[in-house]
């Protein structure tokens, strides 16, 4: 038995898995880690990174498949998603046909596995490509061509490739410096951008916590409640916390609550790495009460994050109305409740990384505290307001400085 044997197969096994997974269970790639177990860090990169362009492009490469086929195979079938697996690495990532053959049809027997072999030797011969960017899935398109009038298209387009590193700085004075020192550019004071793939374990400054990895548009919120000055701060649903080093570092005196310890204990980590301190509390935010009140509440509220489709392109395939709401709802609870914990004239910033209206823009009909519109000058050159006051960015916007996720935020103000 030559399969397990056969030289770069455990991380086209480990690939068809984390499809699997996505595809038929609903889990992220992030959940799906155990399909993994066991392989070194190489293997692992290959296998997140087979998965993830089957999975950026699955609307294209059905298609390629059904072009192939006298009868189409159903969607879950184990032939179509190896097929898929193998159209992504000789069409995205470049693999030889003979390696992608060598390493994928071990995994079929029989039939399957000359269906397979036929599909793709045709596809092959016919010289395919992939479109300029990916489709977008049907259900995905019949939410956000409503929601989005004329940026479906931009976002598909953006989502063709992996988006590139950001980091985030301690301290945004020295950004000239790191830009020069990493060779990065940068989009706003405190912002490093760098190629994707970087490796950041040896980056100059990450032991001594100069920066943090946190995509720009995350870094948004934080920007939104300005210097803290020593007043205090709520950080909502803190972990893993990139959000809350961003608070500390601009002088706020920060708690940062979440239900996890595990991943707050990832948090501790960073602070402590990052020379930062702040008040950890392990708690449900929708069980706790505080003791007193905060000048500034940042709640960024678990989501669908269908808008971080770019470096988790798993959201445009296991996201559906039901998780929408359910998401909906429990953000319409924080909302309630953090509004009722400000200190008079104390602001609250609301984020999503989701571009669903259900989750952003529909949530602030209910917040009993005064609209404190965000002003263009507080944004990165290339963003603005809405006409309310709101932000809303997607992965179309900035496309030629490297993109960005897609947020919702908006901003209260207590009475004085």
């Amino acid at each position: 038995m030559n399969a397990p044997d056969t030289p770069g197969q455990p991380a086209r096994t480990a690939a068809l898995r984390l499809l699997d997974a996505v595809l038929r269970r609903g889990e992220t790639l992030e959940q799906a880690g155990g399909a993994m177990r066991g392989l070194p860090g190489e293997d692992r990169a290959l296998a997140i990174a087979i998965a993830s362009e089957a999975l950026r492009w699955l609307t294209d490469l059905d298609a390629l498949i059904d072009s192939a086929t006298a009868q189409p195979l159903p969607h879950d079938a184990k032939p179509r998603s190896v097929l898929r697996l193998m159209l992504a690495q000789a069409l995205r990532l470049g693999t030889p046909p003979h390696a992608v053959i060598a390493t994928a049809l071990p995994l079929l027997g029989g039939g399957p596995k000359r269906l397979a072999h036929g599909v793709f030797s045709t596809l092959l011969r016919r010289e395919v490509r992939l479109p300029a960017r990916p489709t977008l899935p049907p259900e995905v398109v019949a939410r956000w061509e409503p929601a989005h009038p004329a940026r479906a298209a931009a976002i598909a387009a953006a989502l063709a490739e992996p988006p590139p590193l950001d980091l985030s700085l301690r301290d945004p004075g020295e950004t000239g410096q790191w830009c020069e020192r990493l060779g990065g550019s940068s989009l706003a004071p405190g912002h490093v951008r760098l190629p994707r793939g970087t490796a950041i374990g040896n980056l100059p400054g990450f032991a001594e916590g100069a920066w943090w990895v946190q995509d720009f548009a995350a870094s948004l919120p934080v920007r939104l409640l300005g210097a803290g000055e020593g007043r205090s701060a709520l950080d909502l649903c803190a972990a893993p916390g990139g959000k809350t080093l961003q608070l500390a570092a601009a002088g706020w005196r920060v708690t940062a609550l979440d239900k996890s310890a595990r991943r707050l204990e990832r948090l501790d980590a960073n602070l402590a790495r990052a020379g930062l301190t702040a008040g950890i509390v392990t708690a449900d935010a929708l069980a706790w009460e505080p003791g007193d009140r905060f000048h500034a509440i940042l709640l960024d509220a678990p989501c669908t994050a269908t808008g971080t489709c770019r470096r988790h392109p798993d959201v445009l395939h296991r996201v559906a109305p039901a998780q929408i709401a359910e998401m909906a709802e429990l953000q319409a609870a924080l909302l309630a409740r953090a509004a009722t914990w400000l200190a008079p004239g104390g602001r609250l910033v609301y984020a999503v990384c989701s571009l669903e209206p259900e989750e952003g823009e529909a949530q602030t009909a209910a917040v009993a505290l005064t609209p404190d519109p965000i002003g263009a000058g507080e944004l990165p050159t290339g963003l603005l307001p809405r006409a309310d006051g709101t932000l809303r960015t997607d992965p179309g916007m900035l496309v030629d400085a490297g993109g960005m996720d897609g947020f919702f935020i908006a901003r209260w103000t207590a009475p004085a």
